[in-house]
């Protein structure tokens, strides 16, 4: 889709779309009321301020939208399973071993922080994403939750290129 397609669609089909990038509804109606967008810069300057600018609600909705690692997606749409699947490749390819330890840290992250961990794991091993999942468990949680964030930030980004990226028309 390029960019004058995406500016040019419903606003429910946007935020939908826009959905598939971030899982934060009011994130995804923001961005879509601030069409149209000159350049594909201007999209990600609008989307990371709107991002920076919502509560902890917001960003805990957007995190629940995701898969813990080393987890199929069960929900979204097909592109956002998709993405999701392409983002995790490192963790399938883990040895039983470390899934299991990724599985025990995963639990013992949620139980600490009342979220699941959120990385962009794209281009990460399995072992990585388990140390750097070790290492935030130490964090308190004011300081785990801006990682966090900028991790969903992060991962939204590389998202919404695909979007832009991706050759698939809207009807």
């Amino acid at each position: 889709m390029t960019l004058a397609e995406f500016n040019a669609l419903p606003s429910a089909q946007a935020e939908s779309l826009l959905m598939d990038c971030c899982g934060s509804a009011k994130w995804a109606a923001s961005v879509a009321t601030r069409r149209p967008y000159a350049t594909a810069e201007a999209l990600h300057k609008a989307a990371d301020a709107i991002w920076w600018n919502l509560e902890r609600a917001d960003w805990l909705e957007a995190f629940s939208h995701h898969p813990q690692i080393g987890d199929k997606p069960a929900s979204g749409s097909e592109s956002a399973r998709r993405w999701a699947e392409g983002e995790q490749t490192g963790a399938r390819a883990a040895t039983e071993d470390v899934k299991a330890r990724l599985a025990r840290a995963n639990r013992a992250y949620f139980e600490k922080f009342s979220y699941i961990f959120i990385v962009c794991a794209t281009g990460k091993t399995a072992e990585g994403m388990l140390a750097i999942l070790n290492q935030r468990l130490q964090n308190d949680l004011p300081s785990e939750l801006s990682i966090a964030a900028e991790q969903q930030r992060l991962i939204t980004r590389l998202r919404l290129e695909k979007l832009l990226a991706s050759e698939q028309r809207t009807s």
